[in-house]
């Protein structure tokens, strides 16, 4: 994985299809034109799925998405749709991924394709969905690749099963991503305090962020992830939101994800260093607003100073008002005006 701050996936999924679909070009076309953009928009990586719709699903099982945005009434007749993509495909989209200089992966949900991507992925995704499927989860973990797991929907101790899970099975670089598995995401549920849960709870393994709120246009969800700790962050990725599908609806196009990391770039500048010092900025403006001693009358040589004789001003180029019980009861050593900045040499 490359080693960005934060590390952003953009999650493409099967949107491809849909955008194959309306431009009238082949699915794995599309594929690539997707990481084309994912290159062009600085993102570290291109995310796919790779599944088939008798391995992940019963024939009845129920949707659980916003039907009025993609009204397929189950989750078989969904994937049946988006399964077409094997080893091959995902094999040569991988080399076009690395070719761009970018990461790639793609979530198996079954084990023949846990198998076929272990030579083509950078690191493992675990979908939220399997959170709970401990034999899967051994079985990844034991491919000694870096793996990344989504945790929406589940409790806290169905997090530390898992995590327990990838470390029996001697996986070693674990990053654990705060999600909530509602398609869209309503802001108010977005939760991202379990961020700083996570990363208190699991302060040996990386944290992020799994985003599924649609984009806002400052992008603050993911900028707030990010200040609040989350080291990863991944977001569905549609060249086209307007597009009728599973998961366009919801997703970031490329000026989402350039406005989400111009943010990250712009969180890391703005919080600058816990060292507390000056800076090359203030070093005059330290001098210039910070106060000295100044007489507040005319003395003669040999006069005593008292305290009626002094006033804290501006600039602070003299003896700093800290020093004033120092000061009162000495002697000036020459005449000095009235609103003379004290220095040492002058008492």
């Amino acid at each position: 994985m490359r080693n960005s701050k934060p590390y952003v996936i953009a999650e493409i999924g099967v949107n491809y299809y849909d955008t194959a679909k309306i431009m009238g070009i082949t699915p794995l076309e599309a594929a690539k034109l997707y990481i084309e953009k994912v290159a062009e928009a600085g993102i570290d990586c291109a995310k796919f799925q790779s599944y088939k719709a008798g391995t992940i699903v019963s024939k009845n099982s129920p949707a659980y998405w916003d039907t009025t945005k993609e009204p397929t009434k189950t989750q078989y007749e969904l994937f049946l749709k988006y399964d077409h993509f094997g080893a091959n495909e995902y094999r040569e989209l991988a080399q076009y991924a690395h070719s761009k200089n970018i990461d790639f992966t793609s979530t198996p949900f079954d084990y023949a394709s846990a198998d076929y991507l272990e030579d083509l992925v950078d690191f493992y995704k675990i979908s939220s969905s399997d959170l709970t499927n401990l034999p899967f989860i051994r079985y990844i973990g034991q491919k000694k690749k870096p793996v990344v797991i989504s945790v929406g929907a589940a409790y806290l101790s169905e997090v530390d099963e898992a995590v327990r899970t990838l470390k029996d099975a001697n996986c070693d670089d674990i990053t654990i991503l705060h999600c909530v598995l509602s398609y869209p995401t309503d802001p108010k549920n977005a939760n991202l305090r379990i961020i700083t849960t996570l990363k208190k709870d699991f302060p040996d393994l990386k944290v992020g962020f799994s985003d599924h709120v649609a984009p806002d246009d400052t992008m603050m969800t993911l900028a707030t992830a990010y200040l609040l700790g989350a080291e990863v962050i991944e977001k569905h990725f549609t060249l086209d939101k307007t597009l009728p599908g599973n998961d366009h609806y919801h997703a970031g196009d490329p000026d989402d994800f350039k406005k989400a990391i111009s943010n990250f770039k712009w969180i890391d500048t703005v919080m600058g260093t816990e060292e507390k010092t000056v800076l090359a900025c203030e070093q005059i403006p330290r001098r210039e607003a910070r106060r000295s001693l100044v007489l507040t009358r005319d003395m003669k040589a040999g006069e005593i100073i008292t305290p009626e004789d002094l006033m804290p001003k501006r600039p602070g180029t003299g003896i700093s008002p800290k020093y004033t019980d120092i000061v009162i009861g000495r002697t000036v050593k020459k005449d000095l005006k009235e609103d003379t900045i004290l220095t040492w040499d002058m008492v």
